[in-house]
């Protein structure tokens, strides 16, 4: 059995991955950290194909992790895209109510932004509405002025530089295959050899409950992809929308619905929707892994959400394969928008938790087991909270590694 060569490897080169190994390396001078990232490049599936928004907090359940680190985080993040120069905007959003049903839940929410602490944010009616966004249409809605965008490549790859800077490993083209115990530590058995480490992390995000499985830890969940389809509204009609347009989400999910946000490119994006991938890193409809598939399929959390909730996801399947659907959706926020209006762009990919019960797990998990650090559920707004999540994952390894400072012994 090998030496360890390192302190902590890091399975999973993503935005979590490298929040927390930059995190480690700060607060640890001299500690030998590894990322390992199974593609050639970082931040290649969940960090790189998200809307580029910086959530203010304001959806989650007062309490929650969700609720208290992407609060803390948004702050964080803007201070931090500030001091790299990364492009970024606070330029607010509106929630907008279309029908007199949705305007109790509108009134949740902001009962729940206000708990949460959300900045800048306020009811407004359909008059001023209109004034923040002229085509929007509603009977109402709230402004909240603290939500931003962001270009998430460019946070991953400063999270990238800052990691190396100070000292930590990244090693490209290693999927981790093998996780067994080794001489005072871990062997991790990937594409690119074997790398001995005294603990890891996994963030492997899409891969985060079979990292654990290979850990010998079987969580009590399992990563169900759906995939999130998005359009571009054509350049000569960008002008419909100014800043960021969202519907009043249905409570029942995580997702918040077909929405209008202004990248910090220039472009506007219309989506993303909520279809069931038939591949963990399935980006359109004839990704197909069969293997990946019956995982899915053949788990009974899956069937007891989909026998709850079979019209929503044929909703949405509909709105998939047809352009005009999609509009309609869009139309109820924004009139003027039509079919002809919108240019298929591309499609991330959530890893969302399902529990045997069939339920989405809606907040954050971060589990242990002998030696690791498990991240299993970690979807929007992960990647606004990422340096506090970061923080968080550091504290916990403080239980191995000590107080902050030099290296810990060997």
């Amino acid at each position: 059995m090998a030496r360890p060569a390192y302190d902590i490897a890091v399975i999973g080169g993503g935005i979590l991955g490298l929040a927390a190994a930059m995190e480690l390396t700060k607060r640890y001078t001299g500690l030998g950290v590894v990322v390992l990232e199974k593609e050639a490049r970082v931040g290649a599936h969940q960090s790189g194909h998200n809307s580029g928004v910086i959530h203010s907090g304001l959806y989650y359940q007062p309490g929650s992790a969700k609720a208290e680190l992407a609060v803390r985080g948004a702050r964080l993040l803007v201070d931090f895209c500030a001091a790299h120069d990364i492009p970024h905007e606070v330029c607010g959003k509106v929630v907008v109510a279309t029908t007199p049903a949705e305007l109790p839940r509108l009134e949740e929410l902001l009962r729940r932004g206000r708990a949460n602490g959300v900045a800048g944010l306020r009811a407004i009616g359909a008059e001023e509405l209109r004034e923040l966004e002229p085509h929007a249409a509603g009977l109402g809605g709230l402004h909240v002025a603290s939500t931003g965008i962001v270009d998430y490549g460019a946070v991953v790859e400063a999270y990238r530089r800052l990691c190396e800077a100070r000292g930590g490993e990244l090693r490209l083209g290693a999927p981790v295959r093998a996780i067994r115990p080794g001489r005072e530590g871990l062997e991790l058995h990937t594409g690119a050899g074997m790398v001995a480490a005294r603990y890891a992390i996994n963030c492997a995000g899409l891969y985060a409950d079979r990292i654990a499985a290979l850990a010998g830890r079987e969580p009590s969940l399992r990563i169900v992809p759906f995939r999130g389809e998005y359009y571009v509204l054509r350049p000569e009609r960008r002008t419909l929308v100014r800043n960021l347009i969202y519907p009043v989400p249905d409570p029942r999910f995580p997702f918040l619905g077909v929405h209008l946000t202004r990248r910090i490119d220039g472009r506007v994006e219309a989506g993303p929707n909520a279809v069931l991938a038939l591949r963990r890193e399935g980006y359109r409809w004839r990704d197909l892994d069969l293997g990946e598939a019956w995982e899915t399929l053949s788990y009974g959390g899956f069937w007891r959400l989909a026998r709850r909730y079979w019209r929503t996801g044929g909703g949405e399947v509909v709105r998939s394969l047809s352009r005009r659907a999609f509009a309609r959706a869009l139309q109820r926020l924004l009139p003027a928008v039509e079919a002809s209006d919108l240019v298929r762009a591309g499609a991330g990919v959530r890893a969302q938790a399902l529990d045997s019960n069939g339920s989405l797990v809606d907040d954050f998990r971060i589990e242990e087991s002998e030696r690791m650090i498990h991240v299993l559920n970690a979807p929007s707004p992960a990647a606004t909270a990422s340096l506090c999540i970061g923080a968080a994952i550091a504290d916990r390894a403080a239980a191995w590694l000590g107080p902050p400072g030099d290296a810990p012994p060997d």
